[in-house]
């Protein structure tokens, strides 16, 4: 009993296309006749581009499962051939095969891997071997195999077969066709993905067809698929037609819901659907979906998207903010996300209350047609940044479904630009509900994309990824404002890095990436990328090393591909800064402002604030989203600037600083209903019935917020001339401000003094000082020969003193400086510490280094080193120093390219478990 068959032909000839509407085939010996509907075309040029197929008995669609095949030839001499390629596939035991599959349309030249996606109607998968040959039928037939993959979404194995063998009468054994085996320790397991056929009914009415590219999206039970991209070579969605697709889909349950939309805006774009039909191939399941209205712009009610069947509605008001230039142009875009799922990428067209949307504090309202998605959770938003004074100030977002009343609306604050030009630089926004530290919630994803470094490796178009976790995946996302702020990005052998902030989607599992093919050089060649998730600690590699680009290789611009490696880095977590200038004359400042975060558990590193917008002005809050080390329980903040710019003093009013902690909270649980005594007076029927409510504590998710006031300015003209400080939190009890008096003691010998800037960071059992620079001493001209300076440093009190960093830039003509020894006092319990050095920070004397740490001596030592030898006293205090410090041999090595060493001065910074070695400028490299 017949089946199924496989039909092609060789697509020779002038006109070799053939569309085909059926085969019938009459068993005479049987007395059984068999029908093939097919209704397909074979043609390269049709369709979607195949001349054979497998076609079952009986069946509406010619399909079955599609395998990936790749074919690498070899990088030898003559490797590559003109002579038509098959090959057979078998499956694990060898009872069934594919048949002779030709594989057209490759190249087969030398180096190259040519891509096929072969379509049979069986589940062969996992491969047995592979069958590869050609027919010998051209000039120079040889061809030289490297390795054959396939993948087969189904089963979600790759399978690689070597070679490494001419297939070449005149080479070797002389076959032209071999029997490959796989080399399992390569075979990969990634995503199953299932076989569905899709028929896509266009309206038998005037104008119902388009020429618009079509996508669409299905949604089950158990998530959703990617956006699917409906194009083949023949011309679909014409009036009255029935189109026909191939599609793959992870197993996403049953089907509830699909969206279906095309790109196109103008007039003559618009496009009736009558239905949509889908079948999922293996087990016979159908769905359809009746839609019956315009795609349209100019028609029904203008929208270009359907949800089949929309079971719902959302209203959704969008407020622009009223500061200057908050409105926009732009093509403004909502996605709603559920617990249930989200409505897709909506384009806000049609305000319900304004003719002029998005202006300047406008409340505009939409109408959202989708399915119910339950508890909404989030909102995405953006604009497509097209128009001038396209930047777009957001104040709020509200979402309630409709019926409901204003007071239901779930309210989603943003009160940020969207703008590249301004803060972050970001376009779209994730919003979550109202509450305390909006920004703590959503994760970080530093993107760094590497393009090849071949001969036109760049590219022009706008590329964009999504990626995949196993909490859920993000949405398609333009990489429009990189972080390195490269200008023109994604140019040969350069890296771009951008960042996407969004819900956390946990392990990344894959990555889209791909190009709008827009430019004039739209073709890309993508070497790699890595994804760094500093909030989970991991770092993911992504190797590529292939081209997205319509004219080459696969023709594919976009690519699915799955990470190579994951590696452990720094964990780190979020914290929100939110900082306020004082609303008073000449508050603000153009200087550069930097913090640093201190907790029980230690200390983050100099984090540095700063946006696209212009900080810090008079009477401004500003919240910056910062990743760093967990401190633990804040205790202080120190913050600064660096005195740079015109107008650099700046009055700075209170700092507040949220994070994420897990901490017992109180919540309500109803425990039972107690009724009471009908006796009672009738007045009191109505309560009779109460709830108890009993109080537990569970463990929680909570905000924590630390607020530091300072009030003060940070200013050379003002006040102490400071401009760094130290902030205590509000509610700290325990520790207190304190000053410290420096005495500086410069040597003796000829050429002791400099003119250069001297730092010093003073450490206590209970943190630091940070690095501060010594300026004003009670002598005009510091650091001279055989003289004290006196400086005095207010920070939180840091206990007993355990160490001290000085070091000095090698600023001015004669830098080198002899430092004999430091004392300092503590003005709290009026206690000194002595720390002497008695050696040269000066890169030509000594050991040629210009930082030194010291720890602090009993005062005896210092007597006995006046009374005493003084090379003796040195050699003593030298090996106590010794014994109280780590030294670190640090070797540096210059890359051999051409102009790759440097007459820049290098500096180094070593981050340890519990401190940083600080700035440490490399003039002296002591092993090179």
């Amino acid at each position: 009993m017949l089946k199924k068959i496989t039909i092609g032909h060789n697509n020779r000839g002038s006109s070799a296309g053939w569309f085909l509407d059926k085969v019938v085939i009459d068993d005479m010996g049987n007395k059984e006749v068999y029908e093939f509907p097919v209704n397909r075309w074979f043609a390269m040029d049709e369709d979607d581009g195949k001349i054979q197929r497998d076609i079952l008995v009986g069946s509406l669609q010619p399909m079955g499962i599609v395998y990936n095949v790749q074919v690498m030839t070899g990088n030898v001499r003559g490797a590559g051939t003109n002579s038509k390629m098959h090959m057979v596939m078998h499956g694990s035991k060898g009872l069934k095969n594919s048949g002779k599959v030709f594989l057209e349309g490759g190249a087969f030249e030398r180096g190259l891997i040519d891509i096929f996606n072969v379509e049979i109607c069986e589940l062969l998968s996992p491969l047995s071997r592979v069958t590869i040959g050609h027919d010998n039928g051209a000039v120079g037939a040889g061809w030289y195999c490297e390795k054959v993959v396939i993948y087969c979404p189904f089963t979600g194995v790759e399978q690689t077969f070597p070679c490494g063998m001419w297939l070449d009468e005149d080479e070797g054994d002389g076959l032209i066709e071999r029997e490959l085996y796989e080399m399992v320790s390569l075979r990969q397991k990634k995503q199953k993905k299932y076989p569905w056929s899709l028929w896509i009914w266009t309206s038998d009415v005037k104008g119902a067809g388009t020429d618009a590219q079509v996508f669409l999206q299905i949604y089950g039970e158990n998530g959703k698929s990617d956006e699917i991209k409906l194009e083949n070579n023949s011309d679909s969605f014409e009036q009255g037609q029935v189109d026909k697709f191939m599609i793959e889909m992870p197993d996403i349950g049953r089907l509830l819901k699909l969206r279906i939309w095309h790109e196109k805006r103008h007039p003559f774009a618009g496009w009736h659907l009558a239905k949509v039909t889908l079948l999922k191939t293996l087990t016979m399941e159908k769905y359809s979906f009746e839609c019956g209205r315009w795609l349209d712009v100019n028609e029904d009610d203008n929208e270009i998207v359907r949800e089949l069947p929309a079971t719902g509605a959302y209203r959704v008001t969008i407020c622009t903010g009223n500061v200057s230039g908050s409105g926009t142009d732009a093509s403004v875009f909502l996605n709603i996300i559920g617990d249930l799922g989200d409505t897709g990428e909506r384009l806000m067209i049609m305000s319900k209350n304004n003719v002029n949307k998005f202006e300047k504090g406008n409340h505009d309202e939409f109408l959202i047609e989708a399915v119910s998605l339950g508890q909404v959770r989030r909102v995405r938003v953006g604009h497509d940044g097209r128009g001038g004074g396209c930047g777009w100030f957001l104040d709020k977002v509200m979402v309630r479904e409709e019926g409901q009343p204003e007071t239901m609306a779930v309210e989603f604050p943003c009160f940020r630009w969207l703008d590249h030009n301004e803060d972050d630089g970001q376009i779209v926004r994730e919003l979550v509900p109202a509450g305390d530290g909006l920004r703590l919630f959503n994760v970080s994803y530093h993107i760094a994309i590497k393009t090849g470094n071949v001969n036109g490796a760049s590219s022009d178009s706008r590329v964009f990824v999504k990626l995949y976790g196993e909490k859920g995946d993000t949405n398609k996302v333009i990489l429009a404002v990189s972080d390195n702020d490269l200008g023109n990005y994604f140019e040969t052998g350069r890296t771009d890095i951008f960042t996407i902030e969004t819900f956390d989607i946990g392990q990344v599992n894959r990555l889209l990436i791909g190009h709008t093919n827009e430019g004039l050089r739209a073709g890309w060649f993508l070497d790699s990328v890595q994804i760094s998730v500093p909030v989970h600690g991991m770092q993911y590699m992504f190797p590529s090393h292939r081209w997205l680009c319509k004219d080459n290789a696969d023709g594919k611009v976009e690519i699915e591909i799955y990470p190579s490696e994951i590696l452990d880095i720094e964990q780190l977590i979020n914290y929100e800064v939110t900082v306020v200038t004082g609303d008073v004359r000449a508050g603000g400042t153009n200087a550069n402002v930097f913090c640093q975060i201190y907790g029980d558990e230690g200390k983050t590193e100099v984090l540095t604030l700063k946006s696209r917008s212009n900080n810090f002005e008079r009477g401004t809050t500003e919240i910056f989203k910062i990743e760093a080390q967990d401190v633990g329980k804040i205790y202080k903040v120190r913050i600064y600037h660096d005195g740079k710019g015109i107008g650099d003093g700046w009055f700075l009013e209170i700092v507040h600083i949220k994070r994420l902690m897990m901490a017992m909270v109180q919540v309500e649980v109803k425990k039972e209903e107690i009724k009471k005594d009908k006796k009672k007076d009738k007045k009191k029927k109505k309560k009779e019935e109460e709830e108890e409510v009993e109080i537990v504590e569970e463990l929680q998710e909570v905000v924590m917020t630390y607020t530091f006031p300072c009030n003060r300015w940070l200013a050379r003209d003002e006040e102490d001339g400071e401009i760094v400080v130290e902030l205590l939190s509000e509610d700290n009890e325990e520790l207190e401000m304190n000053s410290y008096e420096v005495h500086v003691f410069t040597g003796t010998m000829w050429g002791a003094g400099t003119d250069a800037n001297v730092y010093i960071n003073i450490y206590g059992e209970i943190g630091d000082t940070g690095e501060r620079r010594l300026k004003k001493s009670n002598h005009l001209n510091k650091f001279e020969k055989g003289q004290e300076d006196i400086f005095n440093i207010t920070a939180v009190d840091l206990g007993v003193l355990k160490k001290l960093r000085i070091r000095h830039d090698n600023s001015q003509a004669s830098p080198g400086w002899f430092l004999d020894r430091l004392e300092i006092v503590d003005n709290k319990d009026d206690t000194t510490y002595f720390f002497p050095c008695k050696r040269w920070l000066a890169i030509d004397e000594d050991d040629g280094q210009l930082a030194r740490e010291l720890v602090p001596v009993d005062e005896a030592f210092m007597k006995k080193g006046d009374d005493d030898d003084e090379e003796e006293s040195e050699a003593t205090l030298g090996l106590e120093q010794k014994a109280m410090s780590t030294t670190y041999t640090i070797s540096i090595k210059t890359g051999d390219k051409k102009y790759a060493g440097t007459d820049a001065n290098v500096f180094m910074i070593l981050y340890g478990t519990k401190d940083d070695t600080g700035n440490t400028s490399t003039h002296t490299a002591l092993c090179l």
